[in-house]
């Protein structure tokens, strides 16, 4: 992108931004009304009216309910789609919404009916609007959760839910320039006020911005080092392919149970930490009935793994539980000198 973070973007750096979604046969693009995603949908009909054979663009607004100018601006987005070619559906997020936890509800809602809006037009993809400033507060969220690698990477360019590919092609372009690009375009677009309430997390982190800029952590710098996270998250999680491969290598001799990990204790104890972790992490969430595992829990769960398997070499080799444990809806045992995570029994509800 250019340098210049208050200029238009160019027609030029548009087909670059879209270029490897020119194949795919139908796409969604996610458009509140907000400058973001309006530019978005700018530079999508613009960029979709220079090909010969273009994926076909279908706009949706999510309504989530929560506020009474939401309707207004969803027919603002929609007025503006159809100047722009582009058929326009609003849908909306219905019933009781949470006291607590409305960010994360509303976002989860919004997903959701975006991958069923996808499926209905046959768009392999649903484009987002998120931006360079969207991803530095990202990293700065995780980090103040005491995220792990994974989650410090931030988010990804490409990303999947629900069968269906999340884009973000704006990953790399600052706000400001979108509002650049719309106001050479003389286009109009919404603010949305709970960009800026602070009773919620991302926008009191959005103020603290420039406070961060001011020392040298602006959001270009903080987005380099989510790619720089990125980068080696990947890495680790090729060391975990291959430890997993090492693991059922070990068991050649052995059949494995349906249903049921199994690594060899001693040699799991021998493997870096991140990736026992990692290894943990994706067998209890395989297995498991209760949603993904957190992170806290996976490393407490290690700490008493790694003490059991300590406390012996060959740590209940003689059959006897050494140690049984339930995580996520998983049970991680260890005997006969071996590590068991499979489904746990079914919780019994009280006065049943």
């Amino acid at each position: 992108m250019s340098d210049d973070d208050n200029s238009p973007i160019s027609a030029r750096e548009a087909r670059r931004l879209f270029a490897g979604l020119k194949r795919a046969p139908a796409l969604v693009l996610a458009v509140s009304g907000g400058p973001d995603s309006v530019a978005l949908m700018w530079l999508a009909a613009r960029w979709q009216r220079s090909l010969a054979r273009g994926p076909r663009l279908t706009v949706v607004t999510i309504d989530h309910g929560l506020r009474r100018e939401a309707a207004r601006e969803a027919r603002e987005v929609k007025r503006l789609a159809t100047e722009l070619g582009l058929p326009h559906r609003t849908l909306r997020w219905r019933g009781a919404k949470p006291k607590t936890g409305l960010p994360a509800a509303a976002r989860e809602a919004r997903y959701r009916l975006l991958a069923q809006a996808a499926r209905a037009v046959g768009a392999s993809h649903v484009l987002t609007a998120h931006t360079r400033d969207d991803q530095a507060e990202t990293l700065l969220m995780r980090l103040l959760r005491g995220s792990g690698l994974a989650g410090l990477s931030a988010m990804a360019s490409l990303s999947e839910r629900d069968g269906i590919v999340l884009a973000r092609p704006l990953l790399e372009v600052p706000k400001a320039q979108l509002i650049a690009t719309l106001r050479r375009a003389r286009i109009g677009f919404a603010d949305d006020p709970t960009n800026r309430d602070t009773a919620f997390t991302r926008p009191r982190l959005r103020a603290l911005l420039p406070l961060l800029a001011a020392e040298g952590g602006d959001a270009r710098t903080l987005v380099r080092l989510a790619a720089r996270l990125a980068r080696a998250n990947a890495a680790v999680e090729v060391l975990a392919d291959g430890a997993e491969r090492f693991l059922r290598l070990r068991d050649r001799g052995d059949a494995p149970q349906a249903g049921v990990r199994s690594f060899e204790a001693a040699t799991f104890a021998g493997l870096p930490e991140e990736v026992r972790l990692r290894l943990l992490l994706r067998a209890i969430n395989a297995l498991g009935h209760e949603g993904p595992a957190e992170l806290g829990k996976i490393e407490s769960l290690l700490a008493v793994l790694d003490q059991a398997i300590a406390a012996s070499p060959r740590a209940g080799a003689n059959g006897r539980l050494a140690m049984r444990q339930t995580l996520a809806g998983a049970l991680i045992s260890l005997a006969g000198g071996r590590i068991h995570i499979a489904p746990a029994p079914a919780r019994r509800r009280k006065g049943g």
